[in-house]
């Protein structure tokens, strides 16, 4: 898990968890956020509605809208206050909007 933004220095002994984004299967640690995961795994969380550039979070405690992602069935869930569990499946642009998949 060091392609991203995030490389991990320290607690590497919990346990692994996989999970998928945008259809990709990524790994992150039992208790890590989805932010966490995603910006280790994918190196951003999702792409702008407002632009073409990529997003990373900005609060991170919850507060602001930046880093909304989605479950496969549409559900919204805070990246940086949602932690990761085995077999979610998560995409990083909203479900109604038919964006090509980024890697």
């Amino acid at each position: 898990m060091n392609t991203g933004r995030f490389i991990r220095l320290a607690e590497t002994a919990r346990a692994s968890v996989q999970l998928q984004a945008n259809g990709r299967t990524i790994s992150a640690l039992e208790g890590d956020t989805l932010m966490v995961a995603l910006l280790g795994n994918l190196g951003h969380l999702r792409h702008s509605e407002f632009g073409d550039g990529v997003r990373s979070g900005f609060c991170l405690m919850g507060a602001c809208q930046d880093c909304w992602v989605w479950t496969e069935d549409g559900e919204r869930l805070r990246a940086c206050t949602t932690a990761v569990r085995e077999g979610l499946r998560i995409v990083t642009h909203p479900p109604e909007v038919s964006w090509p998949k980024h890697a």
